[in-house]
């Protein structure tokens, strides 16, 4: 299934949404600091004269702390609440929590007191190093680079040796967009974020501050998010006990187990499968050459483990002669009309383009076809072809387009690009590292050359849909981190391209089964050491035993994905 992400700025039209509705904000912050008090018990046992320092920021993620405060002291817990603020600077609905739980008796003190070694005089017997920390300095709505005090305070948190470290809504210090520390973050054991997972939090490297994050409801109104459009995400969900989920980017933080990582998904073992190869799909792949000769053979072979009926390879003459012996099974295409020989595809006539084509449900165009002058007119020539099948377009034949980027006005909807960060900065005129800096904005920037369906690979891939939203993959898989790992995606893109459905659910369906392809080889490669073979060969059961993330098509069309929770808001 696919869930809903909410960018921040969604995350404020939902507030002002859900206020009109009648749930003003209060309440809001009082159904959040109530779900943020059930996952921290859940995940540190009774609360009963634990001691905890409850760190409140300026907005609304400090509102959430002082309720959470209150809800702690009626638990029997020992809190000491932090303001990082004057007192009199907090008004509206964090205002009005704060006085409450300062009736209430809860302790308090400022930022200034508390790192002057005074909160003693609010908190008498508080000791120096809290059984657990209360992150709530910064919320989602924090951009650019933290200031000097509350850096100060974040990197007081990660020196004290507190048994927990809990965030609320995100680590203070990282942005909820990218995932990035600014340039520090809070390093959390679990986050607690509100209502919908924010984009950042699901990113690979946030897991370093993030530690295990939890989805908790906080009541906001389906309607309320009529108005908004959403990125989305490849997400199995592991239901917690307060009816939220967790966040998972391994196999192991799901669950340590397959079953574990699949949960929450829909099955897709009850789909009629073709009895006739012609009828699950064709695939054409064209490239190789000869210094990559076996980029071209794992594309193929992985479009055959992924279900494929039939598979042809285009090819120069020896890459054709490796991949009769590499796979039996794959039909050859041969490039010159006249029977010529052909040794590079300078030798390639563009006139032949249509014959290449003829028969092909889906073409794979470009791993290791190299970079000789023969590439950018055959390329060309390929994607003119009138009437001509979907493509999947990767590797070199990616440079060819940045080589000659009039050939990006001939792609279509029902086409696929697979570029890597490089392939990617090419294409955009910017370096690798500047696309893995800002990779959201790098993939919407993808979206703007050519209305395709865009997969920017790397940890974390972000498939960016024509038209709609980012679909994001959090999932962190070390086994696949190895040269032709992207080829066996291309061909695994390809299968599902060719059996019909939009360009949209087979980019997704392949990002998800490539990764859980990864997973089933954690066992027999704990360590790494796998071969794309290897990733290739573990398709067939990924793909027998995976549950659906969630038709993109839906998406494409300009549906919404099913949600499991609805929407949440502004916290800054």
């Amino acid at each position: 299934m696919l869930i809903e992400v909410p960018a921040p700025g969604e995350i404020a039209e939902w507030d002002r949404e859900a206020a009109l509705l009648g749930m003003p904000e209060q309440v809001l912050m009082e159904n959040a600091a109530r779900s943020a008090t059930a996952v921290l018990r859940s995940a540190a046992g009774s609360l009963k004269g634990r001691s905890v320092l409850l760190l409140a920021g300026a907005g609304n993620n400090g509102g959430d702390v002082f309720c959470m405060a209150r809800h702690l002291l009626e638990e029997g817990a020992s809190p000491l609440l932090v303001h990082t603020r004057g007192r009199d600077r907090y008004a509206g609905a964090a205002g009005l929590w704060l006085s409450v739980a300062e009736t209430l008796g809860v302790p308090m003190c400022s930022s200034d007191e508390w790192e002057a070694g005074l909160a003693g005089a609010s908190a008498e017997g508080f000791p120096e190093v809290p059984d657990i920390i209360v992150d709530g300095i910064l919320g989602t709505g924090f951009r650019g680079a933290v200031r000097e005090k509350e850096l100060g305070i974040i990197r007081r948190v990660n020196a004290m040796a507190a048994g927990m470290v809990f965030a609320v809504d995100v680590p203070s210090g990282l942005d909820a967009m990218s995932g990035r520390p600014c340039p520090e973050a809070v390093r959390a054991d679990v986050t607690v974020t509100f209502q919908a997972p924010k984009p950042g939090l699901l990113l690979p490297w946030a897991a370093y501050y993030t530690g295990r994050t939890v989805v908790a409801p906080i009541g906001i109104p389906r309607a309320a998010r009529k108005k908004a459009s959403f990125r989305t995400l490849v997400l199995p969900s592991q239901m917690t006990p307060e009816g939220g989920f967790v966040v998972a980017r391994t196999a192991s933080e799901a669950g340590g187990s397959m079953d574990a990582v699949r949960q929450g998904c829909s099955s897709t073992s009850g789909r009629s499968l073709p009895s006739h190869k012609g009828a699950a799909g064709r695939v054409l792949v064209v490239g190789g050459c000869e210094e990559y000769a076996g980029a071209p053979c794992l594309a193929a072979h992985a479009a055959l483990r992924a279900g494929a009926g039939l598979v042809a390879l285009a090819a120069p003459d020896t890459v054709q002669a490796s991949a009769r012996i590499f796979q039996p099974a794959l039909t050859m295409r041969r490039l010159h009309p006249g029977g010529a020989a052909v040794r590079s595809w300078d030798d390639v006539l563009s006139g032949c383009a249509a014959d290449i084509l003829r028969g092909a449900g889906c073409v794979v165009l470009g791993p290791g076809m190299g970079r000789g002058k023969g590439v950018i007119p055959l390329v060309e020539a390929l994607l003119s072809v009138k009437g001509r099948p979907p493509f999947v377009i990767d590797a070199d034949a990616l440079n060819a387009l940045a080589d000659a980027p009039s050939m990006l006005a001939l792609l279509r909807e029902d086409d696929i690009l697979t570029p890597h960060p490089g392939e990617a900065g090419r294409l955009l005129g910017i370096s690798a590292a500047e696309v893995q800096g800002g990779r959201f904005e790098a993939a919407a920037a993808l979206a703007g050359l050519a209305r395709a369906v865009w997969v920017l690979k790397g940890e974390g891939p972000l498939i960016a849909l024509p038209g709609g939203p980012a679909v994001i993959s959090p999932w962190s898989v070390p086994q696949l981190a190895v040269a032709g790992s992207g080829d066996v995606l291309a061909g695994i893109a390809g299968a599902f391209l060719s059996s019909g459905g939009s360009a949209g659910d087979a980019a997704v369906r392949a990002v998800w089964t490539h990764a859980l392809a990864g997973m089933v080889l954690e066992n027999r490669f704990p360590r790494r050491g796998c071969t794309p073979l290897d990733i290739a060969d573990a398709v067939p059961e990924a793909v027998a035993s995976a549950e659906e993330p969630g038709d993109a098509g839906q998406v494409v069309s300009g549906g919404h994905a099913h949600c499991l929770q609805p929407a949440d808001r502004e916290h800054s």
